[in-house]
């Protein structure tokens, strides 16, 4: 008799400042999940108050995977994060208890859903000319090169200058990107969960988020980063592409006031929140519900049925 098939993995999405941890943290709780995070910068060690990452209590109460995995001072991909991702699921499924995949990271949770692009090894030279010309001619030149011949390809890229990179060094050499190569087999099967709240409501608490991190910590944790890998443009180390370091180190040195380096963190917020609202329709498919109550009930009858309890 053919053994019957896992049920699928749930994965809670939302933009960021939604409020997908408290939720996560509540479900994980009724239900003794294990959380399995996908947030590309929660990975660093020493990254805790400009990621909004769980906080110690909150880590002791649910237990909480691809947090802290990653030192400041080297990359972190999305071929590292599915290795780890699924390596974590298969640990917490064979202990016959339940994953729950919470984050906002899109490039982390089209690893896991579709599988890792086929794309060829890195050119270290070929990539080294292309960091060039991006500090040469800037961000938008280059999103216009790939924009020029793969519309779908320069939207995928999120903005991300380390994917923009990446994706003409692999044209410039294949003439392909790499959204065109094909993708590996994903382990698991999913099943994604997307809420978010009324845009004014959203813009509020990404403001309020943003004020109450600066306040708390967040220039004095950017200078430490800064002591760790030191933010030159040229090396564009992979930490600090989170949203907000520059401006938060900005304000430790004195150079921007903290009014000022908050309305810019939030702009880029509420820019990035969007491209996530965007990607979790036309990317992971997701019906992205209204409410956080909504979702809450309907993982909670996922969770509760019994294809939703089943592990595997």
């Amino acid at each position: 008799m053919t053994p019957a098939a896992p049920p699928p993995i749930p994965i809670l999405t939302a933009p960021t400042a939604a409020g997908k941890t408290a939720l996560a943290l509540h479900l994980a709780e009724q239900f003794g999940l294990e959380i399995v995070a996908a947030d590309a910068f929660t990975v660093y060690r020493g990254l805790d108050i400009g990621t909004a990452k769980p906080t110690p209590t909150e880590r002791a109460a649910v237990p909480h995977h691809l947090l802290d995995v990653a030192d400041v001072r080297e990359g972190y991909d999305v071929a590292r994060y599915v290795r780890e991702a699924e390596a974590a699921l298969a640990d917490i499924l064979a202990r016959h208890r339940r994953p729950l995949i919470v984050g906002g990271t899109g490039f982390y949770l089209s690893g896991l859903t579709r599988g890792l692009p086929l794309t060829p090894p890195v050119d270290p030279g070929v990539r080294a000319e292309v960091e060039a010309e991006l500090e040469r001619r800037g961000l938008d030149a280059l999103l216009g090169d790939v924009e020029a011949v793969n519309p779908a390809e320069a939207s995928r890229l999120e903005r991300n200058p380390r994917r923009v990179v990446r994706a003409l060094e692999v044209y410039r050499r294949t003439g392909r990107f790499p959204g065109e190569f094909g993708h590996s087999t994903p382990a698991f099967t999913y099943r994604a969960f997307a809420f978010t709240r009324p845009w004014p409501e959203l813009e509020g608490r990404i403001a309020a988020r943003v004020k109450a991190m600066l306040a708390g910590g967040w220039p004095e944790e950017a200078a430490w980063l800064a002591s760790q890998v030191p933010p030159e443009r040229g090396s564009r180390p992979t930490a600090w592409q989170a949203l907000g370091y520059r401006e938060a180190l900005a304000v430790y040195g004195g150079h921007l006031l903290p009014e000022e380096a908050g309305a810019r963190i939030a702009l880029a917020t509420r820019q990035y929140a969007k491209r996530q609202l965007t990607w979790a329709q036309t990317q992971l498919r997701a019906e992205v519900g209204g409410a956080p109550q909504g979702v809450a009930g309907a993982l909670t009858a996922f969770l509760g049925s019994d294809r939703g309890t089943k592990s595997g």
